[in-house]
């Protein structure tokens, strides 16, 4: 071996001249004229413009894990007047049961937190469990009878 048969194990490689003539002459692969035509231009991206114009709701940004509860349960209503139509004398009044007569739906896969309203008229006496009732439902259920239980 020689020094003058040594060989690059790389040939030296140029990249082809741009923008003076020949194949790539004229905008050399660049375009028209303008902005777009420029080295380091830069085109402001639409997205960030329609994103700007969006309203900053409070509790829904850096803070929403203290303002929102998101594994909150909401309360079902149900008024007494349901409960005259569905329910027998002495029969027990429980979210699980009014889920079962259709009453209220399903609440995040389990039965919901509910509240019984005063509208309607109740003669019947019912056993009222781990529902929540307003006060003249709670009257007219005392009136009737009937018991509550937490």
């Amino acid at each position: 071996m020689q020094l003058h048969t040594l060989a690059p194990r790389t040939k030296n490689k140029k990249n082809p001249p741009v923008g003076r003539g020949g194949k790539r002459g004229k905008t050399s692969g660049r375009g028209g004229k303008g902005q777009t035509a420029r080295a380091g231009h830069k085109i402001r991206p639409e997205v960030r413009d329609l994103i700007k114009k969006l309203p900053k709701r409070r509790g829904h940004g850096k803070n929403r894990a203290r303002t929102v509860r998101t594994n909150r349960i909401p309360v079902s209503t149900v008024h007494l007047a349901a409960l005259e139509a569905a329910y027998k004398a002495g029969e027990t009044v429980s979210p699980a049961t009014l889920l079962a007569k259709g009453l209220v739906r399903r609440a995040k896969g389990r039965a919901p937190s509910v509240k019984i309203l005063g509208t309607g008229s109740l003669t019947k006496a019912l056993v009222v469990k781990q529902c929540a009732l307003s006060a003249a439902a709670l009257t007219a259920v005392e009136a009737a009878g009937g018991t509550r239980h937490a």
